[in-house]
Parts: C-alpha cells; sequence; structure tokens
C-alpha cells in the first residue's frame, strides 16, 4: 500500500479514540479537573527524577569528587581497580548514596575503605546481616562503607557518618575475562547508570528495588565528579593495534607485546558514556589455551579454544524477521537516530524470500502489520517511512511488547528471528528472562544495545536466554557494519552441536554446563574445577557448516601458576550467573542458599551478598545525618525525555502500519512518579479533540530554614489540585509560582506569573488552593521563601 493512503486512515482511528474517550467518561468529555483527581490516586512509581540545586551550604549534595580505574589485562584475564572519593564540603554530618554499574562479568572480590590514616578491609556477610550491621554502625556514629548489588551491573554503595572536612576513599577489585569476537579484544569500563523505567508503586516495592529512584542533571550537564581512567595490556604475541572509540586517549608501547592507554586531560568529565578500549593482535592466532591454579582445597581451570572460520552455507533457509524497536522517552533524539538507521539497513538487506513485520513500543505498542509481510521494496518502504515518524516519548513498557510480538502467529516454513532494538533502561530484566526463556525453540533473539550507556545485563542476558547473539551501537555509523555482522552471523553460524569432553583429565563443576551454538567468531570459554594430577586431554568438538570439527588440548605438560589465582573467582561468578538465570526464571530457597553459600565462600559480590566495613572508632557530631542520593549525569546522547516527568506521557501513540494508523490504547497512562495533567482542547479534522498534558516541576528554590526534600514532599502531594484552575486553557507551558512559608508552616504572600495569558481568574483560584497546603514549622521560627517554576508538557 502506498504512504499516501495513511493519512485517511489516521483521521479515521483518531476518531475512534476521541469516541473511546467520550463512552469511558459517560457520554461527555472528561475535564482536565477529573484528570488530575484520577492522576492524584496513582501511586508514586520508582522513578528516576532530577537533581534540584539548592542555596542551603550547610549539606553538601554533591559528595562524590572522583573515580578513578586501573585496568590490568594480562593475557584474557582483566584485574580491575576502582577507587572512589567522597569529601563532605558542607556543615552537616552526611551519609553519601551512590548507584554506579560495572561489567556484567564482573567478579567483585575485595573492598577497603579509608579514613584519613586508617584503611578497613571489608567483610563478606549475607545482604540482610550487612545491611543491619551497617545501619548499627551509622546509629552508633561510626564511619561505615556498605556495597550491594542490585543487578548483576548496578551496584549500590551507602557511606555513612562522613563528617565535615572528612575524605573517605573506597577501593574495590574486581576480575573479569576478555573474549575476542572476530580477533577483536574488547574490554568495557561502564561509567553511568541509564535512568530506569518503572511502574512498580514505590508504596508497595520491596527496598532492594529502591534503587532506581535515583536523581540525575539535565542533558547536557557534565558529571559533578571528575572520572579518570589507566589501562595496561600485556599478551603474549604482539599488539597490532589499539584504539579507544568512547574517549580521547594516549597510547604509548613497551616493547611489541605490551601497551598503556591513559585517558585525556580533556576527558576527566568523561563518566558520562561506557570506556571502550578495543585492540588486536598480530597474526592470525588469538589468546588461547588453557590455564591451571591449584589451590589449598580446590583446583581451578580456565580453557580457551579458537573456533573454525566461518563456512558460508550452501542453502540458506527463508526467514521471519519481527523488528521490535523502542521508541520510549529516553531514546529521543540521538539513540532513535541509531535506531533508524540500523533497522533501515537491516530491512534493507532482506531477501525477497524473508518476511517481516515491526512493532514500536513506549507506554504501549503498535504493529506495522497484523501479520508478517513479504519483503517487498514497497512494504520495507513502508517501514521505514513509519520508523521516520518515530520521535521517542512514553514509558518503556517493554514487557508487554515482547510478550505481544512473541504471540504473534507462526508462518510455516519459516524459521524466526526477533531483532529488540533498545536502550534497556528498565527494571524487569527478570521477567523478560523469564518470557523469553518460555519461548525457547520458538525465535532466536537478537538484542541490539543502542546509546552510549546501555543496560548490557538485559542486552546479554536476553541474547543468553534467547540463543542469540548480543550487539551494541553506540553511533550512527556503527549501524551499516553491525547490520552486516547480524546477517552473517544469522545465515552461517560459525559452530553448531558443540560438546566437551574430558579423557583422563578430571573436570568437574564446569562452566557453563553446556556450550550454545556459536554465532561470531568467538574463543570457546569454559572453567571448572579439577583434581588428581594435571594429564590427559580435553576435546570440543562441533558442526562446521556440515563437516565435523574437533580441537585436542593436551593437559600434560602445564603447570599450574600462583597467578592464575582469579580462576577461583571467575568459576565461581560463572556459576553464580547460571543460578541467577535460572532463579529470574523460577526462583528457589535451594538456589538462593546456593548463591549465597558461593559468594561467602568465595568472598564475591551476589545478589544475597555484600561487603561492609566499620570503622570502629565513633565520631562525634552534632544533629542527625542527612542522606544525601549522589545526582547522576545523564549518559551521553540521552535528553531530559528520559526522566518521567519530561516524557510525553498520556498521549495516544499513532503508527503508520500498511493499512493505516494504529493506535495502542495502553500509551494513554501516565507512566510519571508523580503524574499531573491540564487538558488541551485542539480541532482534528472538525473534531473535538481532548490532550492531556503532564505537569512538572521544572525548579524548584528554597531558601534556609526548610530542605529542598521537604518541600518538595508537600508540593508534589498536593501538586494535583492545581490543573482545575486551568482546564481547557493551552495558551500556557510555563508558571513561575512565589510564596513565603510563616513560621507556623502556613503560606503567605503568593505571587504567580506566566509568559502567556492566564486568565483573569487563574491567579485567584491557584491561590487559594495553595494558601490550603500545610509545610512543617521552620527552622529557628524563620519565614521561609519558595520560588517554584512548573512547565506543561
Amino acid at each position: 500500500m502506498k504512504y499516501s493512503h495513511f493519512l485517511t486512515g489516521r483521521k479515521m482511528v483518531f476518531s475512534l479514540v476521541v469516541a473511546i474517550v467520550s463512552i469511558l467518561g459517560g457520554g461527555a468529555m472528561i475535564s482536565g479537573q477529573a484528570l488530575a483527581e484520577g492522576s492524584a490516586s496513582q501511586d508514586k512509581t520508582l522513578s528516576p527524577y532530577f537533581f534540584v540545586k539548592s542555596d542551603d551550604s550547610s549539606v553538601d549534595r554533591l559528595p562524590l569528587k572522583s573515580t578513578s580505574v586501573s585496568v590490568d589485562i594480562s593475557g584474557i584475564i582483566a584485574d580491575v581497580v576502582v577507587t572512589q572519593v567522597y569529601k563532605n564540603e558542607g556543615k552537616k554530618t552526611i551519609e553519601a548514596v551512590y548507584v554506579f554499574p560495572a561489567s556484567t562479568r564482573a567478579s567483585v572480590y575485595r573492598m577497603k575503605t579509608t579514613i584519613g590514616e586508617r584503611t578497613i578491609t571489608a567483610k563478606v556477610l549475607k545482604r540482610e546481616e550487612a545491611r543491619r550491621t551497617y545501619e548499627q554502625a551509622k546509629k552508633e556514629n561510626k564511619t561505615a562503607s556498605l556495597l550491594e548489588q542490585e543487578r548483576p551491573n548496578v551496584f549500590r554503595m551507602n557511606v555513612a557518618n562522613i563528617m565535615p572536612g572528612d575524605v573517605v576513599k573506597t577501593e574495590l577489585r574486581y576480575t573479569e575475562t576478555i573474549v575476542p569476537t572476530d580477533g577483536l579484544y574488547e574490554f568495557v569500563y561502564p561509567t553511568v547508570v541509564g535512568p530506569r523505567y518503572s511502574n512498580q508503586p514505590s508504596a508497595s516495592a520491596p527496598a532492594s528495588e529502591s534503587w532506581s529512584q535515583n536523581p540525575y542533571l539535565h542533558e547536557g550537564e557534565p558529571a559533578p565528579y571528575s572520572f579518570d581512567i589507566k589501562a595496561r595490556v600485556a599478551a603474549t604475541v604482539p599488539i597490532r593495534e589499539m584504539s579507544c572509540p568512547s574517549h580521547k586517549t594516549t597510547i604509548s608501547f613497551q616493547g611489541k607485546s605490551v601497551a598503556n592507554m591513559d585517558l585525556d586531560q580533556g576527558e576527566h568529565s568523561g563518566g558520562n558514556r561506557d570506556f571502550i578500549l578495543r585492540y588486536r593482535l598480530a597474526g592470525p592466532k588469538i589468546e588461547s589455551g588453557l590455564l591451571l591454579y591449584q589451590g589449598h582445597d580446590e583446583n581451578f581451570f580456565l580453557l580457551t579454544a579458537e573456533p573454525p572460520k566461518r563456512v558460508t552455507a550452501e542453502s540458506i533457509p527463508p526467514r521471519e524477521y519481527i523488528f521490535i524497536v523502542d521508541v520510549s522517552g529516553s531514546m529521543s533524539g540521538f539513540p532513535l537516530e541509531i535506531s533508524r538507521k540500523l533497522i533501515t539497513e537491516l530491512l534493507t538487506g532482506l531477501r525477497p524470500t524473508d518476511i517481516f513485520n515491526v512493532m514500536t513500543f513506549s507506554g504501549g505498542s503498535a504493529l506495522f502489520s497484523d501479520h508478517s509481510v513479504p519483503a517487498t521494496p514497497d512494504n520495507i518502504r513502508s517501514a521505514v517511512t513509519l520508523l521516520r515518524g518515530q520521535n521517542g516519548a512514553g514509558g518503556t513498557e517493554l514487557l508487554p511488547a515482547l510478550r505481544r510480538a512473541l504471540a504473534l502467529p507462526e508462518t510455516e516454513g519459516f524459521a524466526r528471528t526477533v531483532v529488540i532494538a533498545t536502550d534497556g533502561y528498565v527494571t524487569v530484566e527478570p521477567a523478560v528472562f523469564d518470557l523469553i526463556g518460555a519461548h525457547l525453540g520458538k525465535a532466536n533473539i537478537f538484542p541490539f544495545g543502542i546509546g552510549t550507556a546501555v543496560n548490557r545485563y538485559l542486552i546479554e542476558g536476553m541474547a543468553r536466554v534467547g540463543a542469540g547473539e548480543p550487539f551494541v551501537v553506540s553511533r550512527p555509523d556503527e549501524a551499516p557494519a553491525m547490520a552486516e555482522k547480524f546477517r552473517e552471523y544469522v545465515n552461517s553460524p560459525v559452530l553448531t552441536q558443540i560438546k566437551l569432553g574430558f579423557n583422563g583429565f578430571q573436570a568437574y563443576d564446569v562452566e557453563p554446563s553446556g556450550v550454545p551454538d556459536m554465532f561470531a567468531e568467538r574463543s570457546v570459554a569454559v572453567c571448572g574445577k579439577w583434581k588428581g594430577a594435571p594429564r590427559g586431554t580435553i576435546t570440543l568438538t562441533g558442526l562446521s557448516g556440515h563437516r565435523k570439527w574437533e580441537k585436542r588440548i593436551d593437559v600434560s605438560g602445564i603447570k599450574p601458576l600462583s597467578q592464575n589465582s582469579a580462576l577461583r573467582y571467575l568459576w565461581a561468578r560463572s556459576r553464580v550467573t547460571r543460578l541467577s538465570d535460572y532463579n529470574g526464571l523460577q526462583a528457589t530457597e535451594k538456589r538462593a542458599n546456593e548463591i549465597t553459600a558461593l559468594g561467602l565462600q568465595y568472598n564475591l559480590l551476589t545478589a544475597f551478598t555484600s561487603f561492609v566495613a566499620i570503622d570502629e572508632h565513633p565520631r562525634r557530631h552534632d544533629g542527625a545525618t542527612v542522606t544525601v542520593k549522589q545526582p547522576l549525569p545523564l549518559p551521553m546522547g540521552v535528553t531530559d525525555s528520559a526522566l518521567p516527568g519530561e516524557r510525553a506521557a498520556g498521549r495516544a501513540m499513532f503508527s503508520p502500519g500498511p493499512r493505516g494508523y494504529c493506535c495502542s490504547v495502553g500509551a494513554l497512562r501516565a507512566k510519571s512518579s508523580a503524574p499531573v495533567y491540564a487538558t488541551e482542547i485542539a480541532k482534528k479534522g472538525g473534531s473535538r479533540v481532548e490532550h492531556r498534558r503532564n505537569l512538572v516541576i521544572a525548579t524548584l528554590t528554597v531558601t534556609k530554614g526548610l530542605s529542598e526534600e521537604e518541600v518538595r514532599s508537600v508540593v508534589e502531594r498536593n501538586l494535583p489540585q492545581l490543573p482545575g484552575c486551568f482546564s481547557g486553557l493551552h495558551a500556557f507551558s510555563r508558571l513561575t509560582l512565589e510564596w513565603t512559608i510563616k513560621k507556623n508552616g502556613e503560606i503567605a504572600d503568593v505571587r504567580i506569573s506566566s509568559p502567556g495569558a492566564l486568565g483573569k481568574d487563574v491567579p485567584g483560584c491557584i491561590g487559594a488552593r495553595l494558601k490550603k497546603w500545610s509545610f512543617p514549622a521552620p527552622e529557628e521560627g524563620r519565614s521561609v521563601h519558595v520560588v517554584m517554576t512548573v512547565e506543561l508538557n
């Protein structure tokens, strides 16, 4: 169908949506006040929010001063030291809370805290016990630090009782393996956790999920702390090339096989995107072989085997491709530009024998067609036009979209491949893995992480559970190469039906227990335990194309080395990852206990074990400790639309399909953490259409006497009262309110201003409602002046 036909479909569906709203309202249009009252009844969700600067200098709201990273890569093992420096430059004792990311493969095995001349080595305890120990130390005025895992790639650091002038350093160490793909080695150090969308009510959410309720700076604002990273790579053969596509760096060599990388001085505000280090070795060979470690009680091994070269398939069966594209608020702008280019590349590369469908999702979802269509030039052009019309708005309801896509009727004779393009800024990872696992065998899942700081736990986990391959695309110019690599992977897997055998080598507790089909030319990496003498052989077999492939590794003559002690952490982390995957699919107390036991035995950070360090010297301080959540920069390329207050929530989402426009009614639901709406009246094709617009706090300034948190809490609770004063108004987009809080907590001297006309009754209405608000009594009998700007989005 030609694109020109879409517009007619749009008018028809638009009228249908208006009719639905009329019916829901009992035959009458819903007023702005009714919408506001309905919104007020909704629970506040675990959503991130914007950091609001304060004139109160007594509390240091930016306690994290620096993060420095030292990376030492030897062979295929990286050892990483992360040092965070906190300093209290205010006048009140604080507790700092910092949410930060990590590699999904990181085995965190050590932490220590330094206060002045004293250094405390942290111990690993069960999560609940560690939290209780930390809270007790906080009550006893002891400086303490607590490191918890919220997701395998998201950690939370709490540092209690940082007194004015104190400098507290926390140092954590982790190790991970660097396995090459297509001959390319890549080390990634994530620097910032992107704002996670959540529709979970905060009132009923467990405390372990509160990490997503974090403050963020506005787009373009640099990180309020400095970032530095140094890396050293020591290979067994010469290094051919090395680069850092994410940051400006200086590279120097010590001989041919050792290289050092230092961050450029101008990049110390670069903690808003993943740091990516890439290198290749000289010659066709890669780092492979067998590493052994002999401990007091247990012995460990790590095998890396180079795969065969890809064999081009003689005949490629027809395939069905389902493209799922995230068009939520966090994808607005730069990330969506990458997605458009990527999916366009994938669509135009389809063969005439293939069929496809496209789904876009944010608060709801919309399909290009109710069934997959042939990959004809006309259908591909129509799908590309659909993508060009997407702007990025609303929440990130990935789970319902994926459920809908996987439930689409299968087409007989076509192998289904699902491609998902998203930044992954959600908190429902276990439920997503569960859903994909329930459809295992029906489709391969190939997720593409889009942006400069994607949720790699989600992207890698979807690929692992969905028997696919993960991709990360951080720049538009990477899209063509990634699309070509995807086609290569799907059409010609490197190795299938892989089996591992041991002859004379007494291996046990091998991870992974089974090796999945390999789409990329990536080394097979297997770790485990062994007993007896290091002898015998390890055999790896599989099918390369239609031919049998075999590789034998002779264990005899390989000496266990003490410098391979990291193997015990790498094995334990691999076992924890597998158990955690299963526990996400079907949680059991037995698995949770097994993960806990592994964390305690191998001194590892897990979902059930945490690091805690206590300085046993109590500190004297006057007054209560103020808890400060360290604000984070938005990842590079992510706009303010990523946060709920800025998302275009509540809009019906119209997406063109081959038979007209379809509307996702699910998108009408608000996604804001404190959703408040006003109403606009507009004319569309002779019909009266009512739009909801989101009322959000843009700025809030509070003078001494009350904290911003105290004022904001009251404001957010009462804000739903205001839209009733300007129901039907559409000229105003920004409103400034000023008032004084008297010593008894009541409001006086209300002033209202706006760039647009407000109407004669609006100021009086707003003033009357404001004066009913009740605030806490200010400190020392002061009067507090408040200036607040609210906006309609």
